[in-house]
């Protein structure tokens, strides 16, 4: 996470545009449904996430952990591998999905025959469009990040779940994901 400060504070943002408009509540709408789907495992899901975070300078989604993938094993030393995820161990299924999110942000054209080979050697046609989504999903607020303006919402990791509608909760504080 950087150390960097807010560009432009949200009161210049555009009320009923870029703030309580019709396209924030579809963004919001798109995120919801995206995060209600569990065809993929939640650790893969989360290392995704976490990989979308660190390609976008992501302070809110940094300071945050899934809660689901907190229960099926993620830890932070996890964490810690995703930037050099080929090599720290990750298995095929992972290591497949994070080369994909690389692809859709970094370079489409590296989501080559090869890629798509292995990830239909470890995924269906459903997961392979949910591990998308998810992409997508999770890059949504790149221009929040952009500006500045996705502070953490605390100073110590967080926990995060998902109402059955798709909302955020935020719990408390995680003391300790070791």
């Amino acid at each position: 996470m950087s150390g960097q400060t807010e560009r432009l504070a949200r009161e210049r943002l555009t009320k009923g545009v870029s703030i309580g408009g019709p396209l924030e509540r579809a963004i919001a709408d798109f995120a919801a449904a995206v995060v209600r789907a569990r065809g993929v495992d939640p650790l893969i899901s989360e290392l995704v996430r976490l990989r979308c975070a660190q390609i976008h300078d992501c302070r809110l989604c940094g300071s945050l952990r899934a809660r689901e993938a907190l229960d099926a094993g993620f830890d932070e030393d996890m964490q810690r591998r995703i930037a050099r995820y080929e090599s720290a161990g990750f298995s095929p299924e992972a290591v497949a999905a994070l080369k994909l999110c690389d692809a859709i942000i970094l370079r489409p054209a590296w989501a080559d025959d090869a890629l798509r080979g292995e990830l239909r050697r470890h995924f269906s046609d459903a997961q392979i469009a949910e591990l998308c989504l998810d992409v997508m999903k999770w890059s949504q607020q790149k221009a929040l990040v952009a500006l500045r303006i996705e502070p953490p919402v605390a100073e110590s990791l967080t926990e995060l779940r998902f109402d059955d509608a798709g909302h955020p909760l935020f719990g408390g504080p995680l003391a300790d994901c070791q």
